[in-house]
């Protein structure tokens, strides 16, 4: 095993930039700089910060990869080199061959999704995952998917499957940061101040329907209950907010009661 000289790309990161419980990713005989310096940003996006290369084609350090990286890799443990795949996951317990061919060979084929969870599974139970990526123009070799224990695909357009590298670390890495992120799936921020409560919607509706009715809004007796449950309905999806609902008691005051004409000039 080899691991690349320093250099101002693979500074130690801070304690609370790495994640130590988060797989390897593995980009074996990668082609490009600009793509190594992609899969690490795409890495560090989603909480990966151990990033192993087995024989780059250009070299090690490389200044189109830090360059790609936009700072990346100076936030993340030295880039370790290796000149062969056997070396470069001699440490794990579990290994996932990413791959969007039949391989014709018997390994359990799961989704990133699915990985994902495994993988913190795995982790969680004392192991050490990786992730395995191929080079550009062919992906993994047959040898290289016979060393991993999975594979693992991403459901894509059955007629244009291709991905560039830093698309698939993305991908991978995203289902692997989802599967352990609580945010919740819709948020509505409030800006400093709370939700209206039922007693506050209550009123304004009763603020508002006493002013329609006063403007003969609500005139038709057979349609007004229909119109009023409509009126209130709407407002209960806007989830006003206490600011809110107190701008809309001053707008429906100013209509009926304090109506000036605009002065022009």
């Amino acid at each position: 095993m080899t691991r690349s000289p320093g250099s101002c790309s693979n500074r130690v990161a801070p304690e609370s930039a790495v994640t130590h419980a988060a797989p390897a990713v593995v980009l074996v005989t990668p082609q490009l700089g600009e793509n190594i310096g992609a899969a690490a940003r795409a890495m560090l996006n989603c909480g990966l910060t151990d990033l192993r290369l087995v024989a780059p084609r250009d070299g090690w350090p490389n200044s189109a990869a830090e360059r790609a990286a936009v700072g990346a890799l100076d936030l993340m443990p030295p880039v370790q080199v290796f000149d062969r795949l056997g070396q470069a996951i001699t440490d794990l317990t579990m290994v996932y061959a990413t791959t969007a061919r039949d391989r014709q060979m018997v390994k359990p084929i799961v989704t990133a999704r699915q990985a994902a969870v495994e993988a913190r599974g795995h982790i969680a139970a004392g192991g050490k995952v990786g992730f395995l990526f191929g080079p550009e123009r062919t992906g993994l070799l047959s040898d290289d998917v016979s060393l991993a224990n999975k594979l693992v695909t991403v459901p894509l357009n059955p007629v244009f499957t291709s991905l560039n590298l830093g698309q698939a670390v993305l991908l991978i890495g995203y289902e692997w940061f989802q599967s352990g992120d609580a945010t919740p799936p819709e948020q509505l921020p409030m800006s400093g101040t709370l939700p209206a409560t039922q007693a506050e919607l209550q009123n304004f509706f009763a603020h508002l329907e006493r002013e329609l009715d006063a403007c003969g809004f609500l005139r038709n007796e057979e349609a007004r209950p229909h119109m009023i449950r409509n009126l209130r309905a709407m407002w209960q999806r806007a989830q006003l907010t206490e600011q809110e609902v107190r701008t809309l008691h001053g707008m429906v005051k100013e209509l009926t009661t304090l109506r000036a004409p605009r002065r022009k000039g």
